[in-house]
């Protein structure tokens, strides 16, 4: 996922906006989608023979954003021998003084961005008015209109989760647009997107929106519409419009292929929730989400069938936040979340999604599976960190980092079915390939490369459950996979630890 936006050296030339002259109001200013003045001109229902009177209706309340940053760049010592006995002997850049100062650089961000009221109210995403890079900072934000008039652009506020930002311009009398209802939109619906597409100026393009409540992977408020209308970098912020006029989304992160530009496959965040993140940011109200403190992984086909649940319903708690809401209710690694509130969890409506929706101190019941039985717990619902925090807690990334660990002993052919070949997970063992101490399992000491454990899993992978059941020995392993057998499950679902990063849930087949 590639956030539709640009950024460049200072010394690349942004790209001028069209030129469109804007009359001077002979009354009142109202909404250029107003319903009276969009039922003149909009195209009938169906294939529209041109889509020019809308644009030109619309087209002037679409804003060029750009940002002027600074960076902070650690540049490479010309002497390589600065900081040390030799430099003075060997001299050049650096000399007797270590490493050199960090240099601060220039920079430039592209975005759209469109007017929300006469005044001079802005929205745009928030990766477009943000530091694009670490160690950068943003010296300066100019809001650009189709007429080419200038504004020094004030960051009223900003909400990183829903990615969205709203600025103000000091001006009046300008042209301006409205939120409509995306719960409206169906697959299939011609949309309009306009924004300024690598700095070239103000573009307009058609298409008609792809899906909905498309899961990218973006976090807590990961639910867009999809288009393919032409979306390339610098349409971040753009409106996406009905054939009536109505915003029904802001354009925010493309698909892109290997050249980074459009392939058709562009994202947009729904009206209905922008809108009221933009009303908050507007009356400086503080925005809270709800936090229950877990980590999730999704119920896939594979460990599905392991649990003996239905596929595409549900997700996987794989991690708790000690002291957070989910640890007090008493929630467990390996339950599966069905239900939040009444609302049912689905690829559609994520956990993470239905949480943040509900208010913070609230009760709320959370419907979960754990053992096969179906249970609701009551969860008091807590505040959602910042994003930074909750990146720093998450530990770092998957990785190798286990060569050939020490898990010397007699290994058990548990492996039959599953590909592996296991050992009790001992003190030694334990410190050999870096897992913590409280960590109770069998450590995989052997796999079978034919095998679909082979595929994901490694020597020195700790097996600390299977199917919802803690393994402390082999041969509960064993019992198991035995059972699974029995019951005509494919697969076995293990929840694996690999040294200190984070533990996962792993669905095996089982071979034949």
């Amino acid at each position: 996922m590639r956030y539709a936006y640009a950024i460049t050296g200072a010394l690349l030339l942004g790209g001028a906006a069209a030129a469109v002259t804007l009359q001077p109001p002979a009354a009142a200013q109202t909404a250029q989608n107003e319903p009276a003045a969009m039922a003149a001109i909009a195209p009938r229902a169906g294939a529209p023979v041109s889509f020019a009177d809308l644009v030109a209706k619309l087209q002037p309340a679409v804003v060029n954003i750009s940002t002027k940053q600074s960076i902070k760049v650690q540049q490479a010592p010309a002497n390589p021998f600065a900081g040390t006995p030799f430099a003075e002997l060997f001299g050049g850049q650096g000399q007797g003084q270590g490493a050199p100062q960090p240099q601060t650089r220039e920079a430039q961000s592209l975005g759209s961005g469109f007017l929300i009221s006469d005044d001079g109210y802005v929205v745009t995403n928030n990766h477009v008015v943000a530091p694009g890079a670490k160690g950068a900072s943003v010296d300066s934000i100019t809001v650009t209109l189709t007429n080419r008039k200038e504004y020094v652009a004030k960051l009223v506020g900003r909400d990183p989760i829903s990615d969205l930002a709203l600025l103000k311009i000091d001006a009046k009398d300008l042209p301006f647009v409205r939120f409509g209802d995306s719960t409206r939109t169906r697959v299939g619906d011609w949309v309009i997107a306009i924004g300024n597409p690598f700095g070239i100026g103000s573009t307009v393009t058609a298409g008609i929106v792809s899906a909905l409540h498309r899961v990218t992977g973006a976090g807590a408020y990961d639910r867009f519409i999809q288009t393919d209308a032409a979306i390339n970098q610098g349409n971040s912020g753009g409106p996406m419009f009905d054939l009536n006029g109505n915003v029904i989304g802001i354009n925010s992160q493309i698909f892109a292929g290997q050249s980074g530009g459009n392939i058709g496959i562009g994202f947009a965040i729904p009206a209905e929730d922008a809108k009221p993140v933009i009303d908050k940011l507007m009356k400086g109200t503080t925005i809270a989400r709800g936090y229950l403190g877990v980590g999730l992984q999704s119920l896939d086909d594979d460990s599905a069938a392991a649990l003996g649940l239905p596929k595409n319903s549900g997700e996987i708690i794989r991690s708790i936040a000690p002291g957070e809401p989910a640890d007090k209710a008493g929630i467990k690694v390996g339950d599966v979340v069905v239900g939040v509130n009444g609302k049912t969890v689905t690829q559609d409506a994520s956990l993470s999604y239905l949480v943040a929706n509900e208010t913070p101190g609230s009760r709320i019941p959370i419907e979960l599976i754990r053992a096969g039985k179906k249970m609701t717990v009551s969860v008091v619902v807590g505040t959602r960190p910042s994003e930074d925090v909750l990146q720093a807690s998450a530990g770092g990334e998957d990785g190798d980092g286990m060569s050939q660990p020490d898990t010397e002993g007699p290994a058990s052919p548990v492996a039959n079915k599953l590909g592996l070949a296991v050992v009790p997970l001992t003190p030694q063992i334990a410190r050999n390939i870096g897992v913590d101490s409280t960590v109770t399992g069998v450590v995989i000491s052997g796999t079978d490369p034919s095998s679909d454990a082979g595929q994901k899993l490694k020597r020195g992978d700790v097996v600390v459950s299977a199917n919802g059941t803690p393994v402390a020995t082999p041969d509960a392993l064993a019992a198991i996979v035995a059972q699974a057998v029995r019951d005509g499950r494919p697969t076995v679902l293990l929840y694996v630890q690999r040294q200190r990063l984070p533990g996962a849930f792993v669905p095996i087949k089982l071979k034949k």
